[in-house]
């Protein structure tokens, strides 16, 4: 980033300050002239706002009049805030804050250090919690995906949950992001969660053990009719070297079909999509980055994958959990013919974002760069990818331990080999084959 640049960064992150104390000021300004009641003070006159010398020459000067009102309001808050002495770090802070949500961007935000710890410490595999993939952009804290053999999905937390209240305390008006916090805890400690979920009559409740979570971001095993299983559960630091670790291990049986299970699935890094991707495509394109200034990055497979040869055919079981860097790897495989898809419509997010650590440990700023297109030149973002074969896994197919999606894509996978139509949906439960 040039010099030019930076400072243009830096003054956004003062005009969003500004903005916020010229609104308390406008409030304030009609309330303090009241007067000749009895009982009421005398209005308190202030100091016109002034901008420091040192201030104004610390300002690029081709800027210094835009943003001469941050400074009136950083000296206005320094001179004559009740509770003094102000936290210098909190405002920063909380400026940078605002500018991230100024941009309007559900997924561009600013993450404080803590916050950007525990982001981090996710995709590596390891943390403590109740194990859950969740959306901090809706009013409420919402699950996207529980994470398989987690907490969260033992009793019973379901994609599209929405987290209305924990421990008691409503989260009404409670930044999302604030109450995912509120989630996390140490192992062995016990969350209560008040759940809205979509067609129940009232809200749900559940009890959830917090764990240490490790997550194994790639398993896998063989099925009846030479069928191999591949979970990849998320898309971090681990999941490459553990996705090849199972294939390697799985090809060596020899199946007749694959089936690359990425539902609940909430994504990770772009780079471990197309590693991902590359392990079962054997060229082409995995994604098109698209630009704000209408350019674009080209995503090539990578050499060498594992699992390419298109004579063993594969399905991606996707569902209401599956994003992001999962709806990469299934746009590609499905758009070049490598795959079918089935399962139920995917979560739909199509941008990519980049986190961005900032100086003096201050947390980072998660910003969209772009949207990615799949090979084809589709979106998907606020769509989803729609499957070839559709098939549901109800709540009470849950709690019975069935799975009619996996049932599906072991049928459709026999059709293909056997030569025989394949159907655009199934029944919500099906025979095993």
């Amino acid at each position: 980033m040039n010099k030019t640049l930076k400072y243009i960064f830096v003054m956004l992150v003062i005009i969003v300050v500004a903005l916020g104390s010229f609104a308390g000021g406008f409030v304030t300004g009609h309330m303090l002239p009241i007067s000749g009641i009895p009982g009421l003070p005398e209005p308190i006159t202030l100091a016109p706002p002034t901008t420091s010398p040192e201030q104004q020459s610390s300002t690029p000067s081709e800027f210094q009049a835009l943003f001469s009102p941050f400074w009136e309001a950083w000296n206005l808050v320094h001179e004559n805030y009740v509770e003094q002495p102000v936290d210098d770090v909190a405002l920063m802070r909380g400026a940078i804050d605002g500018m991230m949500n100024a941009l309007g961007d559900e997924h561009s935000s600013y993450m404080n250090p803590k916050d950007f710890a525990d982001a981090n410490s996710s995709l590596a595999g390891e943390y403590e919690g109740i194990g859950a993939f969740v959306d901090t952009t809706a009013d409420y804290l919402t699950i996207t995906s529980p994470i398989p053999g987690s907490p969260a999905e033992r009793v019973g937390l379901l994609p599209g949950d929405k987290v209305v209240a924990i421990d008691g305390v409503d989260m009404t008006g409670i930044d999302a992001e604030v109450a995912r916090t509120k989630v996390l805890g140490p192992a062995n400690t016990t969350v209560h969660l008040t759940i809205f979920r979509e067609g129940e009559e009232k809200m749900l409740e559940f009890d959830v053990i917090r764990e240490k979570i490790t997550m194994k971001s790639s398993s896998g095993k063989m099925l009846e009719n030479d069928i191999a299983y591949i979970q990849v559960t998320t898309f971090g630091e681990k999941t490459t070297p553990e996705l090849l670790a199972t294939l390697t291990e799985l090809m060596a049986k020899n199946p007749k079909g694959i089936v690359l299970d990425l539902r609940n699935n909430g994504g990770g890094y772009l780079q471990t999509a197309v590693e991902v991707a590359s392990q079962f495509m054997g060229d082409g394109v995995v994604l098109y980055e698209q630009y704000g200034d209408d350019t674009r990055a080209t995503y090539d497979v990578q050499p060498g994958g594992l699992a390419t040869d298109t004579k063993i055919p594969m399905v991606v079981l996707i569902n209401e959990g599956s994003a992001s860097a999962s709806e990469i790897v299934a746009g590609a495989l499905q758009d070049t013919g490598r795959a079918k898809l089935v399962g139920a419509t995917s979560y739909g997010k199509g941008s990519v974002q980049n986190w961005i650590p900032l100086s003096g440990d201050n947390g980072a700023v998660r910003i969209t760069i772009a949207k990615w297109l799949t090979p084809n030149e589709n979106t998907i973002h606020k769509i989803g990818l729609t499957p070839d074969v559709s098939a549901e896994r109800t709540e009470e197919d849950y709690k019975a331990n069935r799975d009619p999606q996996l049932d599906a894509a072991v049928q459709t996978l026999l059709a293909e080999l056997n030569g025989t139509p394949i159907p655009t949906s199934v029944p919500t439960a099906i025979p095993a084959p």
